[in-house]
């Protein structure tokens, strides 16, 4: 399965984007340490979602970007839902900021890897939420981790 990177080519999901923080060859001695939030998730505790939404705005409140707030925000939400949805384990959020953009991550402990569709219009409102994030945001994958997944997202400064 591939998607679209805004600006960019095909990104096999799972795969790394060029435009992941990881890839970067930046001079590390240069740069000051980039602020951070990272919560653990309880299982199924849907308290976690609004939580998570609220740390995510304190972090880019202190990042002087807050035109991208909603959609990370957005974006954050969806993630976090569908790793507490979706698995039957702890989950752990972690979003940075740098002068490039945000990277938002949520690891969870199982390996199956989520599934993109496509909204059908009488389906209510479930399975739209990696559309959303397909949709929005500047790269987005998934990559496996120890015996689970994290899923990612990236939202570009400039835009902000």
């Amino acid at each position: 399965m591939e998607r679209q990177a805004r600006r960019g080519g095909p990104i096999a999901i799972g795969g790394v984007s060029a435009k992941t923080v990881e890839d970067r060859t930046d001079d590390v001695t240069e740069r000051e340490p980039a602020p951070q939030l990272r919560r653990r998730l309880g299982r199924a505790d849907l308290r976690a979602v609004p939580e998570a939404r609220r740390a995510l705005r304190e972090l880019l409140g202190q990042w002087g970007k807050q035109g991208q707030s909603d959609v990370a925000e957005l974006l954050t939400s969806e993630l976090v839902t569908n790793a507490i949805v979706h698995t039957d384990h702890d989950a752990v959020l972690t979003a940075t900021v740098g002068p490039r953009g945000l990277r938002v991550e949520v690891r969870d402990f199982v390996a199956r890897r989520p599934r993109l569709r496509v909204p059908v219009a009488d389906d209510g409102t479930n399975g739209r939420g990696l559309f959303l994030v397909q949709s929005l945001a500047d790269a987005w994958g998934v990559r496996p981790h120890g015996v689970g997944k994290a899923v990612w997202f990236e939202l570009e400064a400039g835009a902000a």
